[in-house]
C-alpha cells in the first residue's frame, strides 16, 4: 500500500456553524479515532483531493501540528450537489492490528468464455479486506484466464496471502455472461 502524506492542524471549535466556517476558508474537517486516539483536525481541501481523487488505496502519514499517526482513510462524507468534500474520517492503524479496507479490483488475462462469443460482467469493483495495513495490496489482482463460458467466480473462489475477504462469501465478483449468439453457436455445433 503506497503512503500518502498529509499535514492537519487541530481543532479548536466544533459544531455545524464552526463547520461551514472552516469549508468557507478551504479547509476540510476531520477526526481521527481507533488505538484509543480521538482527533478532531482540519486539513486543506487541495491537499485532500490528490488523496482522494485516484483508485489507489493510500496509507495516510498524518502530521497533526507536529504528531504523526499513520491512518487509512474510513469514510468520506461529500455534498450532495457541489460534490465537494464536506468531512474525512481517519482510522489510526499500527503494524499489530488488522484493519478492514475497500480495495479495488483489477482483471487479469483473456477469459476462455469471451473467447466462445460471451460477454465478461465484472459485478464487485472492490473487496473488502481485512489484514494488517503494511500487507494490504494497492489493488486486488484477479486471474480470469480459466473462466469459461457461462461460469462466475465467487468471492469464496478468491484467495490471497495475508489477509482475510470480509465480503459475504456467495457474492458474484466476476462472470461471463452467455450472449445469444454464443447460445445460437452452441445450437449448431
Amino acid at each position: 500500500m503506497k503512503t500518502f502524506e498529509l499535514n492537519g492542524t487541530a481543532r479548536a471549535e466544533f459544531g455545524k456553524k464552526a463547520a461551514k466556517g472552516l469549508r468557507r476558508q478551504g479547509l476540510v474537517p476531520c477526526n481521527l479515532y481507533g488505538l484509543g486516539l480521538n482527533k478532531t483536525f482540519t486539513v486543506k481541501d487541495v491537499d485532500v483531493q490528490k488523496l482522494i481523487n485516484t483508485p489507489v488505496v493510500y496509507a495516510v502519514k498524518l502530521n497533526i501540528d507536529g504528531e504523526e499517526q499513520m491512518a487509512v482513510v474510513k469514510e468520506l462524507q461529500f455534498h450532495p450537489v457541489k460534490d465537494n468534500v464536506l468531512h474525512i474520517d481517519f482510522l489510526a492503524v499500527d503494524e499489530k492490528k488488522p484493519v478492514v479496507v475497500s480495495i479495488p479490483i483489477r482483471l487479469e488475462g483473456h477469459a476462455e468464455g469471451v473467447k466462445a462469443g460471451g460477454k465478461l460482467a465484472l459485478q464487485m469493483r472492490k473487496l473488502n479486506v481485512k489484514g494488517i495495513y503494511t500487507d494490504i495490496p494497492e489493488e486486488m489482482v484477479i486471474d480470469i484466464n480459466h473462466l469459461g463460458l457461462g461460469k462466475k467466480m465467487l468471492v469464496a473462489d478468491l484467495h490471497f496471502d495475508k489477509l482475510e475477504l470480509t465480503n459475504v462469501k456467495s457474492a458474484v465478483v466476476v462472470q461471463v455472461k452467455a450472449t445469444r449468439a454464443s447460445a445460437q453457436a452452441a445450437a449448431e455445433a
